[in-house]
C-alpha cells in the first residue's frame, strides 16, 4: 500500500485576497508579486511601529524636561479653553458684548493670578471676557464685580474677595487638572457641535 499526500486545500492570498492553490502548505501569497507586496507592507509596518516607538520615548522625554512653571502653564491653558467653552453662550462678564461678538474671548480671573495663586484654577474666580475688557481695561473689575454678583451670588464673590489662603500646586496636581479639563473640553466641544447641528 503507497501513501500519497494530500494536495494542499485552497487558500485565500493575503495580499491581494484572491483565492489559490498553494505549492506549498505554508505558502501565504499567490504569486512573486504579492509576496513582494507582503514583505514591503510588513517593513512598513515595522518602520512606522518604529517611529511610534520613538516619538513615544520623545514625549516622554520632553515631559520629564518640562518645569513646574511650564506644567502650570499648560493646566491655565487648558482651563482657560474650558471656561471658554463653558461660557459659550454667554456675552462678556464685564461690558454687554454679545456672544456673537466676532472679536477674541479670554477666560478673565475676577481676583489676577498675581493678587490670589491659589485661586487660579477656581472656575467660580474664571469667567469669559472680551479681549478689550481683559487686557486693554485690566479686567474692567468695575463692571466685572456687579456681573459676577449676578452670575455666582453675593456669597460666592465675597468668599473669593476674602479667601486669602496660600495653596502650591505640585506638578502631580497641575497633570491630573490638565487630564481632567482636557476631557471636559472635548465632551463640551461635542456637546455645542450636537446643539449647534
Amino acid at each position: 500500500m503507497t501513501l500519497t499526500a494530500k494536495p494542499p486545500r485552497p487558500k485565500r492570498c493575503r495580499a491581494c485576497r484572491e483565492t489559490f492553490a498553494p505549492a506549498k502548505s505554508l505558502q501565504i501569497a499567490c504569486s512573486p508579486k504579492c509576496a513582494l507586496d507582503l514583505v514591503a507592507k510588513k517593513r512598513e509596518a515595522e518602520r512606522k511601529s518604529i517611529q511610534q516607538r520613538e516619538r513615544k520615548e520623545l514625549r516622554v522625554r520632553k515631559e520629564k524636561l518640562k518645569s513646574r512653571a511650564d506644567h502650570l502653564r499648560e493646566a491655565q491653558s487648558v482651563i482657560n479653553r474650558y471656561v471658554r467653552l463653558r461660557d459659550a453662550h454667554l456675552g462678556c462678564v464685564s461690558c454687554d458684548k454679545a456672544p456673537e461678538w466676532q472679536g477674541q474671548w479670554h477666560a478673565s480671573h475676577f481676583r489676577s493670578v498675581g493678587a490670589a495663586p491659589h485661586l487660579r484654577f477656581n472656575l467660580l474666580n474664571i469667567h469669559k471676557a472680551c479681549s478689550v475688557c481683559n487686557n486693554h481695561l485690566s479686567g474692567n473689575l468695575m463692571n466685572y464685580r456687579p456681573a459676577l454678583v449676578l452670575r455666582i451670588g453675593e456669597e460666592r464673590v465675597e468668599w473669593l474677595e476674602s479667601n486669602h489662603a496660600r495653596a502650591g500646586f505640585d506638578i502631580e496636581y497641575l497633570k491630573r487638572l490638565k487630564r481632567v479639563f482636557a476631557k471636559k473640553c472635548r465632551r463640551l466641544e461635542v456637546r455645542l457641535q450636537c446643539s449647534a447641528a
